[in-house]
C-alpha cells in the first residue's frame, strides 16, 4: 500500500472525485433527508430578498399615502417571517440528522477498509497512522460537505435576489461589489490549502501528545508513572507537543487574521461608498424613500451572501482536502498481493517448509531473517529459541502471513501460501501471542474472540477455560461468564447501541459481541468486595466490571487457543510467560495434551518449558544455528546448551553455568 508523501495534494481532477464520492455516500445514508433539507434551504435563502422587497413596498406606500395596501402587506410580511422561522428550525433539524446519517456510513466504510488490510505493514507505518487519524477526524465531513454545498446554493439565490434589485438602483455599484468577492475567493482558497499542510506537518506531534495524554489517564501506566515520578516528565513532554502544534497553528491564525481583515475592510468601504452616493442621490429626489431602504438591505445581503459563499466554498475545499485522506484509506489496493488463482489449502499431512527465507521489514531496515531453511512436520512440535531479536516472533508473523518473505517461500504440504487467500490460511491456524489482548469484554467474550463460531456456545466456551485451568476463577465473578472485564466505562452511561434500521447499514445479527465494559474493583479469581458473590444468571446482563491477575488474563488467551485446538497448525509464543512456575507446569502439562498428535510450533525463553519438543531449533541473528532433541542439543553443547545450562543454574547452586570458568 502506498502512502501520499506529506507535502503533497489532490489534483483538481482528485477533488472531484472526492466530491462525488462524498455526495454519493450523503444520498444513500438520507435521500429524504437531503431533499428535505435542500427545500427549507431554497425557503431561507428567498425569504430575506422578499422581506426587503415587502419592506420597500410598505415605506413606498407610506410616503405616498396608499393605506389601504399596508393591511395586506403587513399580513404577507407576518406569513413569510413565520414560514421563515418555520424553515430556520426544520434546516437545523435536518442538517444535523444528515451530519448523523452521513458520518455514520463513512466510518463504516472507513473502518470496513481497515479490516479488509490482511496484514500488519500499514498499522507498522507512521504515515499510514497519520492518513488513517485524519480520514477518522473526516469522518463527519461528507454531511459537511453537502451543508457547506446547500449553504453556498442559499446565498448563491440570495444573491441572485439582491443583485436584481441592486441592479435597479446602480449597476456600477452592483458590478464593484461582486468584483470585491473574487480576490477574497482566490485568497481563501489559498489560505485553505495552507491549513491543510499545515494539519498534515503537525500530525506527528499531535499523535504524540495524543500518547503521552492516554499514557497518563490510563490504568496501564498508572503504576509505574506514579511509582517512578514519571507524572511531570510525561507532562511536560505532552505539553511541548503541544505547543508545537499550537506554535503552527497560531502562525496560520495570524495570517488568516490580517488577511480577512483586510478583506472586510474592503467590504465594508465600498458599502459605505454606496450608501453616501444612495443617500445623497435621495436628497436630490433621484432615489425615494423605499430605495434607499432596498438599498441598505440589498448592498448587505449581497456582502454578507458573498461572504457566506466565499466561506462556504473554502470550507468545502478545505473539507474535500481532508476527505481525501479518508478516500485513499477506503480505495488503497491490498496490502498483500492476492493470489492470481486462488486455491484451496489441503489438509496438513506432511508438513510446513521454510525454504530459503529471507525477510525485512522494508528496504532501509536490517535483515531480519537471512535464508532460513526449515521443516515443521506434521504432528509434530517445533520449538523456536534464541536471544532476543533471533527472528523467532518474526517468523511466526510469517508463517500467519501477516508479511510475505522479502525472498524465499513458505510451504504447506508443497503449496505456496502466498497461492491462497490469508483469510483461508488463518482459518486453518490457532495461536497464542506474547503480546495477546485484554479486551474490555465480558469474560465469556474474551473467550469466544478465539472463535466466533462459538460466541453462542456457552458449552464450548466454559470446556475452552476448564482446558486452560480458569473456569473456576471466571465462575466465581460478581456474572460468571457474563462479567465486563474493564475499568474505563460505566454502563450507566451507555447509548442505545441498537443499529438503525434507516441508516442503511447491513449489522450482522450474529455478531453481537457485548462491547459494554463496566467500573469494578480488581479481582483475582475471588468477587469484589461489595459486589455478590457466585454466578448472576445469564439474563441479568453485564455485571459490574473488574479486572483479572496478569496470570488469569493469560489463561484467558489460552482458552482462545483452546477454542481452536482443532486447526492444523497451532501457534505458542510465550503461552506461560504471566504464570507463576507451579501455573506453568500445569499449563504446559494441558498443552502438551492438546498438542499430542497435532503440528505446533512453540516460542519460549524459558527452556525447560520446551524440552519435551519433538525438534528443538535454535535461531542466531535470524539463521537456523542448532537443530535437535533437547539431549542431542546438551550433548553438542552449542548454544543452546550454554543457555539452558545458565538457565538452570538460576534454580539449583550445585550447577555451574557452561563457560563460566573459561
Amino acid at each position: 500500500m502506498t502512502t501520499r508523501p506529506p507535502d503533497a495534494t489532490p489534483t483538481p481532477r482528485g477533488l472531484a472525485g472526492c466530491a462525488a464520492r462524498a455526495a454519493g455516500m450523503v444520498w444513500r445514508a438520507a435521500p429524504a433527508h437531503v431533499l428535505g433539507y435542500m427545500a427549507t434551504t431554497l425557503v431561507g435563502a428567498v425569504t430575506p430578498v422578499a422581506l426587503a422587497w415587502l419592506t420597500k413596498a410598505v415605506l413606498d406606500g407610506l410616503a405616498h399615502g396608499r393605506a389601504t395596501a399596508l393591511l395586506g402587506l403587513a399580513v404577507t410580511i407576518a406569513v413569510v417571517t413565520t414560514v421563515a422561522a418555520a424553515a430556520a428550525h426544520a434546516t437545523e433539524y435536518l442538517r444535523a440528522e444528515v451530519d448523523r446519517r452521513a458520518a455514520l456510513r463513512a466510518k463504516d466504510e472507513l473502518f470496513a477498509a481497515v479490516t479488509r488490510f490482511t496484514g500488519l505493514a500499514p498499522f507498522e507505518s507512521p504515515a499510514f497512522l497519520d492518513r488513517l487519524r485524519l480520514a477518522q477526524q473526516s469522518a463527519g465531513n461528507p454531511g459537511r460537505l453537502v451543508d457547506t454545498a446547500t449553504s453556498t446554493a442559499r446565498s448563491a439565490v440570495t444573491v441572485a435576489g439582491f443583485v436584481g434589485s441592486l441592479v435597479v438602483i446602480s449597476p456600477t455599484f452592483t458590478v464593484l461589489v461582486l468584483l470585491s468577492a473574487v480576490p477574497a475567493l482566490l485568497i481563501e482558497l489559498r489560505m485553505s490549502r495552507q491549513r491543510v499542510a499545515m494539519l498534515w506537518r503537525i500530525g506527528p506531534a499531535e499523535r504524540r501528545e495524543m500518547f503521552y495524554a492516554q499514557l497518563m489517564s490510563t490504568a496501564d501506566a498508572a503504576k509505574e508513572i506514579r511509582l517512578f515520578g514519571l507524572g511531570d516528565f510525561l507532562r511536560l513532554r505532552m505539553l511541548a507537543e503541544l505547543r508545537t502544534a499550537n506554535a503552527a497553528r497560531r502562525r496560520m491564525g495570524r495570517r488568516e487574521f490580517a488577511v480577512q481583515a483586510s478583506l472586510s475592510a474592503l467590504s465594508a468601504g465600498l458599502v459605505g461608498a454606496g450608501l453616501v452616493w444612495t443617500i445623497l442621490a435621495a436628497g436630490r429626489g433621484e432615489l425615494g424613500v423605499g430605495d434607499v431602504a432596498m438599498f441598505v438591505a440589498a448592498a448587505a445581503g449581497v456582502q454578507a451572501a458573498l461572504n457566506v459563499m466565499v466561506s462556504a466554498g473554502v470550507m468545502a475545499y478545505e473539507q474535500l482536502l481532508t476527505f481525501h485522506h479518508h478516500v485513499a484509506v477506503v480505495s488503497a489496493g491490498r496490502d498483500l498481493p492476492a493470489p492470481r488463482d486462488p486455491g484451496s489449502l489441503p489438509a496438513l499431512r506432511r508438513g510446513i517448509e521454510l525454504r530459503d527465507v529471507w525477510f525485512r521489514y522494508s528496504d532501509d531496515h536490517p535483515w531480519v531473517l537471512r535464508g532460513v531453511d526449515l521443516f515443521i512436520p506434521h504432528g509434530r512440535t517445533v520449538a523456536l529459541v534464541g536471544r532476543n531479536g533471533a527472528g523467532k516472533s518474526t517468523l511466526v508473523k510469517l508463517l500467519c502471513r501477516f508479511y510475505e518473505p522479502t525472498r524465499g517461500a513458505i510451504l504447506w504440504d508443497g503449496v505456496d501460501i502466498r497461492d491462497v487467500p490469508p483469510e483461508t490460511l488463518r482459518s486453518r491456524i490457532g495461536a497464542v501471542f506474547q503480546d495477546f489482548v485484554a479486551y474490555e469484554l465480558t469474560a465469556a467474550d474474551n473467550i469466544a474472540v478465539g472463535d466466533l463460531s462459538a460466541v453462542r456456545d456457552r458449552a464450548r466456551i466454559e470446556r475452552a477455560a476448564r482446558e486452560a485451568g480458569v473456569h473456576d476463577a471466571v465462575a466465581a465473578l460478581p456474572r460468571g461468564y457474563e462479567t465486563l472485564l474493564s475499568r474505563e466505562f460505566d454502563p450507566d452511561q451507555e447509548a442505545d447501541s441498537d443499529a438503525d434500521p434507516e441508516a442503511g447499514l447491513d449489522v450482522d445479527p450474529d455478531l453481537d459481541l457485548d462491547v459494554d465494559p463496566d467500573l469494578g474493583p480488581d479481582v483475582d479469581g475471588t468477587p469484589a468486595p461489595g459486589s455478590g458473590s457466585g454466578r448472576g444468571p445469564a439474563s441479568d446482563g453485564p455485571g459490574p466490571g473488574v479486572l483479572l491477575s496478569g496470570g488469569q488474563w493469560q489463561r484467558l488467551a489460552l482458552a482462545r487457543a483452546f477454542l481452536r485446538c482443532d486447526q492444523d497448525l497451532m501457534i505458542l509464543d510465550e503461552p506461560s510467560a504471566g504464570l507463576d512456575p507451579e501455573a506453568e507446569h500445569e499449563i504446559h502439562t494441558r498443552l502438551a495434551r492438546l498438542r499430542s498428535g497435532r503440528t505446533s510450533v512453540v516460542i519460549s525463553h524459558r527452556l525447560g518449558a520446551v524440552r519435551e519438543a519433538d525438534r528443538i531449533v535454535v535461531l542466531t541473528d535470524g539463521r537456523v544455528t542448532e537443530e535437535g532433541t533437547h539431549a542431542s542439543l546438551l550433548a553438542d553443547d552449542g548454544t543452546y546448551a550454554r543457555l539452558f545450562t545458565r538457565q538452570a543454574a538460576g534454580y539449583r547452586d550445585d550447577v555451574q553455568p557452561t563457560g563460566a570458568a573459561r
